[in-house]
């Protein structure tokens, strides 16, 4: 009875382990959908790839925020959903998102790095979807 209870016990680690860390791309799906670049930019790296629409630097976490708090502004967002994720590599994740603003839908891919215990955007790609 013991081992059943010791496998028990350890898929249900290992699966509520696995939620939590796709909670970050859930969460970042619902800082879209308000258009809240402020929670948005606490995820943020140091320095971030932002590419939005067909402008590209690196930028810092504060000038990221005011550009993709400028984007809020011309593309209010109306709907935002998960349309792909990745979470196979400890030390990575990737995120596609579906944003449907008042202007038009945009796909949004988000890469994120492990530092420490905690993911943080390294880039973020803003598309008009075709």
């Amino acid at each position: 009875m013991k081992p059943l209870l010791s496998i028990f016990i350890f898929f249900i680690q290992f699966s509520s382990l696995n939620a939590v860390e796709a909670d970050i791309i859930d969460d970042l799906s619902g800082y879209f959908k308000s258009g809240n670049s402020k929670d948005i930019a606490s995820n943020f790296s140091a320095s971030v790839d932002l590419i939005i629409i067909d402008e590209e630097d690196v930028y810092s976490k504060a000038q990221a925020e005011q550009i993709l708090r400028s984007f809020f502004i011309k593309y209010p967002p109306v709907k935002s959903s998960v349309i792909h994720r990745l979470n196979t590599n400890p030390n990575y994740r990737y995120g596609a998102l579906s944003l449907v603003t008042k202007n038009g839908t945009f796909r949004v891919s988000i890469t994120l790095k492990k530092t420490g215990s905690t993911f943080f955007i390294t880039e973020l790609r803003i598309e008009a979807e075709k």
